[in-house]
């Protein structure tokens, strides 16, 4: 008999030109929110990080307990999963002294760890074969590593080697444009293409965040982080709240019943 074919919903966006806005903007607010948690509001570093933990494990067990991707979930645990990547790297660096050198490497040792046992498992890295809870755990863990990564790495660039928050911007852009080159010109792999580009819009975010809210005495615009954080709130809401409404980013899988999964294209 053949194998029964079944439609079944991803648990995560398709990836459109909405995914990439939104990812930014979260990202951004995650190095601002933190900020502003931590010193802005004077939580510190420690009691920022439990509340946040707290409110991402809650999250993402509603996340994992949907049963298709639904954007105001999917969205708010990228939100909290991105200031908790920003607390991870800041406590490391600030309470505990680890250099940023030091980190970045580390995370970048954690993120091969993580895709390595991701495809070893699953013979597949592409977004579109997230429809598991094993596929969908390997791939929030891989974005927390992400978030970790690229807060290190942008910190390291634009405050450790003095590069600065708009020479840093525009290396992270011309860096995300080579790996549009490279995957619209030169035929790189979608699913390299894709993860290659996720990483590298945290610390694009990131410097953006920094260049927007930090004084002008350390080479921001000094706009702050209150403002920052609900103008970019608010259009990630906007967006979202379009996304509910209009389905453009859902995708819609086809997979055989009594097949194991297979690789899948990006």
């Amino acid at each position: 008999m053949p194998p029964t074919i079944r439609s079944e919903w991803s648990k995560v966006p398709e990836v459109t030109i909405f995914f990439w806005i939104i990812k930014i903007l979260a990202t951004t607010v995650g190095e601002t929110a933190a900020d502003y948690l931590n010193m802005t509001l004077g939580w510190g570093l420690t009691s920022t990080t439990i509340v946040t933990v707290v409110l991402l494990i809650a999250s993402l067990a509603a996340q994992f307990a949907v049963g298709r991707y639904i954007p105001l979930v999917y969205w708010w645990a990228v939100v909290l999963i991105s200031v908790t990547g920003t607390l991870i790297t800041d406590n490391l660096t600030d309470n505990v002294g680890v250099p940023l050198a030091v980190t970045t490497a580390v995370f970048t040792a954690a993120l091969i760890a993580v895709f390595a046992a991701w495809y070893a498992v699953e013979h597949t890295l592409s977004i579109h074969s997230i429809r598991t809870p094993r596929r969908e755990l390997f791939y929030w863990m891989a974005i927390l590593v992400t978030f970790a990564l690229g807060t290190a790495a942008g910190d390291l660039i634009a405050e450790k080697l003095a590069v600065g928050y708009i020479a840093s911007l525009m290396i992270f852009t011309a860096v995300i444009f080579l790996i549009m080159l490279a995957h619209f010109g030169l035929g790189l792999n979608p699913v390299v293409a894709f993860w290659a580009a996720y990483i590298v819009t945290r610390p694009l975010g990131a410097s953006l965040g920094d260049l927007l809210t930090q004084p002008t005495s350390e080479g921001g615009l000094g706009l702050g982080t209150t403002t920052m954080n609900a103008t970019f709130f608010v259009v990630i809401v906007l967006l979202v709240g379009y996304l509910s409404f209009s389905h453009v980013d859902r995708m819609e899988q086809t997979g055989g019943r009594d097949q194991p999964p297979g690789p899948l294209p990006a």
